[in-house]
């Protein structure tokens, strides 16, 4: 089973993620604040299974808030 980690306290909303995803499904949840008052990057649970689990997010990312899972 795919997954994708998101270590959100890390997240400084940089938007990379965003840029390098070619399924563009990862989003900054603007519902919520992370404790360093960033709206951290997520996957919603319906958009996962199109994820094709390239870890380009994961390599983009300069802070490694993200891991892949395949």
């Amino acid at each position: 089973m795919k997954q994708v980690i998101f270590n959100e306290n890390l997240c400084k909303s940089c938007e990379l993620c965003l840029e390098a995803c070619p399924k563009h499904i990862i989003e900054m949840d603007l519902d919520r604040l992370n404790v360093k008052g960033y709206h951290p990057a997520i996957i919603k649970p319906e958009n996962i299974e199109k994820c094709i689990s390239c870890g380009f997010c994961a390599i983009m990312c300069p802070d490694t808030v993200i891991t892949v899972i395949k």
